[in-house]
């Protein structure tokens, strides 16, 4: 006999690491002034949308140039045996990880398919650092032969490297991935071995024992938009700890200490407070060096790191237009003074386009100034047939009409490399230069693009009509 369905529904929850909902800026609306955006870097919101259409990512080259040196000066400062990687997976177009190649950045990347890119780009294999749980055996023999740093997962691809090692004419640099629990951010136990448990020790040793491998790296990345930098501290405490049993041992040094990414960018989590401060990377940097300076210097370790969010998401725009009002009414008082009372709004781009929206508070801005008595905390609908397609439970907008524009930011990490085909195409990208000139770095998709791939049986070919 069938159990009864419960008539309770729990909907899904988000965890506290990613935060969830605007419901708190309906409860407490107030009329307030609405900063607005009508020209990024110079180039007016209009004359891109003329140009290039609604809707439309714009980079900004001088913001990712700014950040990228600020980041690089923090740590060199504090710590200048620091080496920087720019994480392929937050945004792996051809024009933005060739700006951060020239500022002296190598490629780290998590996948064949990245790997490919940054070959392509002309990056040797010796600047790539090879990341992430699933590496096909192919992949690995060629990143191997190519001198990358391969970071090993787990003991599955260990012995596959131990297969392939033998095959090659020189012992080749490896690196381990290490998964801790640092107290102050949630672990991320899905990567890496486990320092608690001593599987990290045991991976170490192995590697150290294998007359093939070198162990060139011990690597952590222990979360995403971390907001306490002393949680960096405590992994590089623990990683320090760890390389000093080792080469007691072994009497081998690691030389290279990695921590990974995981700094945030100005975004805030949906329901922090709007007063909410994100750390400056300098106080990263700081927390780092902190612990690594208090070695003796002749066994102080590189640093690597493999910087993502915080180099590119403030630099990465989209603008938006709207195509319709929802819950309007004309003002009951005035009907023929064409008045609308307005509950939401849909515009043009959805979370097809703008992933981390689920997480991340995207500022939405209006074009013109407005006048604080009339703005109201609207719900900003995105343009997809699926209820969840909502950029902003509650945002405090003026009142708009059809083919307004918004511009929302940041928008520059993650979303166009998690960004999918779900009934519209996807839009064109341009970067606007240091000198004020505008390029296409991604042209608007074709249907062409959409169904390249795809083969028709003959049986299901339909005849010319």
């Amino acid at each position: 006999m069938r159990a009864p369905q419960s008539r309770t529904y729990s909907p899904p929850s988000i965890t506290a690491e990613l935060g969830r909902g605007d419901a708190a800026l309906a409860r407490n609306h107030q009329n307030r002034n609405v900063p607005f955006c009508d020209q990024i870097d110079g180039v007016s919101i209009d004359d891109l949308v003329e140009q290039f259409g609604s809707p439309l990512f714009v980079f900004s080259e001088r913001t990712v140039i700014e950040t990228a040196r600020r980041a690089k000066k923090a740590f060199s400062k504090v710590y200048p045996n620091t080496t920087f990687g720019w994480s392929y997976k937050t945004n792996y177009l051809k024009a933005i990880c060739n700006i951060f190649h020239k500022e002296g950045w190598i490629a780290e990347v998590v996948s064949e398919f990245e790997y490919q890119k940054a070959e392509q780009a002309g990056i040797p294999g010796k600047d790539i650092i090879y990341n992430g749980p699933c590496k096909s055996r192919e992949s690995l023999e060629h990143a191997l032969r190519q001198g990358s740093l391969v970071q090993i997962d787990n003991w599955d691809e260990l012995r596959v490297i131990e297969e392939i090692v033998p095959t090659l004419r020189r012992p080749v640099d490896v690196g381990i991935r290490i998964w801790m629990d640092t107290g102050l951010t949630p672990a991320w136990s899905k990567f890496g071995v486990s320092l608690a448990s001593g599987e990290a020790a045991r991976a170490v040793l192995r590697v150290i024992a294998n007359p093939h491998l070198k162990l060139h790296t011990l690597h952590s990345h222990i979360g995403t938009y971390v907001l306490e930098p002393k949680a960096y501290a405590v992994a590089a405490e623990r990683l320090v700890i760890l390389r000093e049993l080792i080469s007691r041992k072994t009497g081998h040094l690691v030389p290279c200490i990695n921590l990974g990414g995981g700094f945030p960018s100005g975004s805030l989590l949906h329901e922090m407070p709007e007063k909410t401060k994100v750390p400056p990377i300098e106080e990263y940097a700081e927390a780092i060096a902190g612990v690594l300076n208090q070695l003796p210097r002749a066994q102080r370790p590189q640093l690597r790191l493999e910087t993502g969010r915080h180099l590119i998401d403030d630099a990465g725009y989209l603008i938006a237009s709207v195509v319709a009002v929802k819950g309007a009414e004309r003002d009951k008082a005035q009907p023929n003074s064409g008045k609308r009372s307005r509950g939401g709004y849909v515009v043009d781009a959805g979370v097809n386009l703008l992933y981390t929206s689920t997480w991340f508070r995207v500022n939405v801005l209006p074009t013109k100034p407005s006048d604080p008595l009339h703005n109201s905390a609207s719900k900003l609908y995105g343009c997809l047939c699926m209820n969840i397609d909502i950029i902003r439970q509650a945002v405090e907008l003026p009142p708009l009409e059809v083919d307004d524009k918004l511009v929302l930011h940041p928008v520059g990490a993650y979303n166009l490399t998690q960004s999918m085909q779900f009934i519209g195409l996807r839009p064109a990208v341009v970067l606007i230069g240091v000198d004020g000139s505008v390029n296409v770095i991604r042209r608007r998709e074709k249907l062409a693009d959409v169904e390249n791939g795809e083969q028709v049986p003959e049986r299901l070919q339909l005849a010319a009509i």
